[in-house]
């Protein structure tokens, strides 16, 4: 198959999944085309893969004004009708959006340039990341006549903004809509009338196949926790260093690393100061996967005390790396978090459970942190591996095709 990807900013640093996803759709034969909205910025790849990535893909908003109204006029002169009909959608949901009349305008000029670039490379199918304005130039790409499209439905974007996103318009135009988790497809059947919910289907995010080779049993003798992700308000930052206060109190030579950067860097660092930690924090700013693998070998716990998640990445990796793991019971992370089997799980913003959570990963024995991090990895093993995944998504994609039969597919 001729396959084409469609995401909002790519590469970035916490979208290595995507990356895994392509090349496992490669290694089992088919062409990809990478095609991003935006540039990440430069801080968003970290890693020399993602940077390689960059070179392989296609930047709608870098082509230029000449490249991108080039694409409106070739496509408005051999689709005048079907042009005009999607300028008027356009209008009509710019009229109904916070993001305006603006913001939909370029959405119709860069579907222009999306479905000239698909005719040019021969694209049987698009695959959208993310049901946000990604999905929405998908939406009216399919709309000009372009091939059919499905997308990848993460949260807590999309779930916490339905309506804004039009979400139920999407799946129903969509040949299939996939959620990460079982949670994602329930959230996404709240929108859509039931007759719909046979084109919704869980593939689940995957890991690189190193961090389960690179596993080694937790260092008892460790007293670090290690938070990975970006700093923003809704990863909990702020809870996991009040609670993490607490635990200090008790083993002084406990250590907390919080691996990532970001708009709430300065807030954390006066957190951190106000509670007189000194150096028991660690800020690490954004790591590659070999870092970030180095840091989870260090580590005794990964703790995620998030309050809006899909289902994090980190988490998986942290299994895989065979390292218990203390999140919050939200979304997805119960599917793969499951308590006292390889982890514990707690209220999102209860500080008080958080630090207990904490307190016993401490006092658990070398031999009992074994036993949660070997079911972890194997949890993790037959749920996330990206060939296993790659299979579902080219299945969906294939029956696909063939229910829509071959008139449908240039």
């Amino acid at each position: 198959m001729r396959i084409a990807y469609l995401t909002p900013q790519y590469p970035k640093v916490s979208h290595t999944f995507i990356r895994r996803e392509i090349q496992a759709l490669e290694e089992r034969g088919h062409v990809v085309v990478r095609i991003s909205i935006r540039q990440p910025e430069g801080s968003m790849t970290v890693d020399a893969a993602d940077e390689a990535e960059r070179t392989r893909t296609i930047f709608c908003l870098a082509a230029g004004p000449l490249r991108l109204l080039g694409a409106v006029a070739r496509i408005s002169l051999h689709r005048p009708l079907a042009s005009l009909a999607v300028l008027g959608r356009a209008l009509c949901m710019g009229l109904r959006s916070e993001r305006g009349l603006v913001a939909h305008l370029a959405y119709w000029v860069e579907a222009c340039f999306v479905l000239a670039l698909l005719q040019d490379e021969r694209i049987e199918h698009l695959h959208v990341h993310f049901g946000t304005n990604a999905a929405t130039v998908a939406l009216f790409v399919r709309a000009l006549g372009g091939p059919p499209f499905s997308m990848t439905v993460h949260g807590p974007d999309e779930i916490d903004s339905p309506n804004g996103h039009r979400l139920a318009e999407k799946i129903g135009a969509s040949a299939f809509t996939v959620g990460i988790s079982h949670y994602t497809v329930a959230q996404l059947r709240r929108w859509v009338a039931p007759e719909l919910w046979s084109k919704l289907h869980v593939v689940r995010c995957s890991i690189d196949e190193q961090f389960l080779h690179d596993a080694e049993p937790v260092n008892g003798a460790s007293r670090t926790f290690l938070c990975i992700g970006r700093l923003c308000a809704q990863k909990g930052q702020l809870t996991l260093i009040e609670a993490f206060a607490a635990v200090a109190r008790d083993v002084p030579d406990a250590k907390l690393v919080l691996a990532g950067d970001g708009e709430m860097r300065h807030e954390v660092e006066a957190s951190i100061r106000r509670l007189k930690l000194g150096e028991s924090v660690e800020i690490t700013g954004w790591l590659d996967e070999a870092n970030v693998r180095a840091r989870l070998r260090a580590c005794r716990v990964m703790v995620l005390a998030s309050f809006a998640e899909g289902l994090p990445v980190v988490l998986m990796e942290a299994l895989a790396m065979r390292r218990p793991v203390i999140s919050t019971y939200i979304a997805g992370i119960p599917e793969l978090v499951r308590p006292g089997e390889n982890g514990w799980l707690v209220p999102a913003s209860d500080v008080e459970s958080l630090a207990n959570a904490m307190r016993q990963a401490l006092a658990c024995s070398s031999g009992a942190l074994a036993e949660m991090a070997d079911r972890g990895a194997e949890l993790v093993r037959r749920q996330h591996h990206p060939s296993i995944e790659a299979q579902r998504l080219e299945r969906l994609i294939l029956e696909s095709l063939r229910e829509a039969g071959p008139g449908t597919r240039r």
